[in-house]
């Protein structure tokens, strides 16, 4: 791994690479994304077999395309009490947090006479994808659903892939915690078509959340306006701040736990140190040998880590905005100064015994958070993914008399004129 420090020559150069380096075609996948949601849009659970049995061999009828609460309750019985009482944990935590974040209504009388304000309302209904296979994540089940359930959704439909008929039990049952019985055995693009346009079987949705492959992002990207969207994911990215004063095994650890994920995941580690850098290279080449997912890792870090040495930690200010990490982690000795001037990140861990995966799965704060830079524009997900602010008016006459010819002539140089006249003529009625 190549250590840069920011004095070097082609450091801006590097840094803008670096950046730009994960820039993925997604071109290919928009023709046939495009033709199943049509087939699906147009057939249905017929269309929903066909492709299940394309892509995940497996036969279906469209009766067996929900699964039934019999098999979710089965499947919970397969669950070490241990692991099952782990996944309570992480669920009561996940839950208080996101109570706290439920907002109140507004509702003022202002110097005019007008009463305003908004209130909110949940949406009806939402879709969760889930990943399916071996590689199932229920964590990322209980970090979808749980906030929808909170923010008072009242239907929550879950898709779930099952190549070859596979189901991790421990999905069913995080979705059965997280209080989801509605569950399908559907992935892929062919699973946001039926959450989207609805089937026989599979009633559409408001709002759809969760990630997937390409295909499926692609199917999320070409759906939105027809339903609401969390968002078009991208690969995981950590970038992950550390003084001397750390275990560099610790370090090496969080840049390999997002570098596990995917090829195309990103580790960057910014230090002041640079023989605490050369230390934490070193770490990582040997915490490498022993990853069951050694070969992912070690491909992404070779191809989009990075380890960046600055003067002082102010220099690394600039730089952790303009990457805009999904995760940042502040281990550092005085992290309060750095933390105050992050402007841009999904989430920050705050100190060296807050490791980045304490937040996939106890920490309470969502883990669907934005990747690839958007954390520049946009949060990760909480309930307000899942509420919605509907403003309000209220004027008696005194209050229109007041701000009513000042609406006339805005309307009026708009050329509006039906505008102009739906409070003139009001106007001229308290006159009479």
């Amino acid at each position: 791994m190549k250590i840069i420090s920011t004095n070097q020559p082609d450091f801006k150069t590097f840094f803008c690479n670096l950046l730009a380096a994960r820039t993925a075609d997604t071109s290919q996948a928009t023709k046939p994304v495009t033709e199943i949601l049509q087939a699906v849009k147009n057939d249905g659970d017929d269309a929903l077999c066909e492709y299940t049995k394309r892509f995940d061999r497996l036969l279906l009828s469209p009766t067996e395309l929900r699964i039934t609460e019999q098999e979710i309750k089965q499947a919970c019985k397969k669950i070490d009490p241990e692991l099952l009482d782990a996944l309570d944990l992480a669920a009561q935590r996940i839950q208080k947090f996101h109570e706290k974040q439920l907002p109140p209504d507004l509702d003022y009388r202002d110097d005019c006479g007008f009463n305003l304000g908004y209130r909110w309302n949940a949406m009806d209904s939402a879709g969760l994808y889930v990943p399916g296979g071996t590689a199932a994540y229920p964590s990322s089940v209980l970090m979808n659903a749980i906030p929808a359930k909170v923010a008072g959704v009242k239907r929550l439909a879950m898709c779930v892939p099952t190549p070859d008929g596979h189901l991790n039990p421990l999905v069913l049952a995080a979705a059965y915690r997280a209080g989801v019985t509605e569950i399908y055995r559907v992935g892929g693009a062919q699973a946001i078509a039926a959450l989207t346009f609805g089937t026989q079987t599979i009633e559409s949705v408001d709002y759809i959340v969760g990630p997937g492959n390409a295909y499926v992002a692609e199917a999320k990207r070409q759906v939105f306006g027809l339903v609401g969207i969390d968002s078009v994911a991208g690969p995981s990215e950590v970038v992950v701040v550390a003084d001397r004063h750390n275990n560099p095994t610790h370090i090496a650890l969080d840049l390999l736990a997002q570098a596990e994920h995917d090829t195309m995941a990103q580790s960057i580690f910014i230090t002041d140190n640079e023989e605490f850098a050369h230390q934490v290279s070193l770490a990582v080449n040997e915490q490498l040998k022993s990853l069951s997912r050694k070969e992912i890792a070690e491909t992404s870090w070779k191809n989009h880590g990075a380890i960046l040495v600055v003067k002082f930690w102010e220099e690394a200010i600039p730089l952790i905005n303009r990457i805009a990490p999904e995760h940042l982690e502040l281990m550092l000795e005085n992290p309060d100064d750095l933390f105050s001037k992050i402007k841009h990140a999904g989430t920050i861990f705050i100190g060296k015994w807050c490791p980045e995966a304490i937040g996939d799965y106890v920490g309470g704060p969502n883990h669907v958070l934005p990747t690839s830079r958007t954390a520049r524009f946009s949060s990760g997900l909480s309930v307000f993914n899942f509420l919605k602010r509907t403003t309000f008016l209220k004027s008696d006459e005194k209050g229109i008399e007041k701000v009513g010819p000042a609406a006339v002539a805005i309307a009026k140089t708009e050329g509006l004129t039906a505008h102009a006249l739906s409070i003139s003529s009001r106007l001229d009625s308290l006159h009479k």
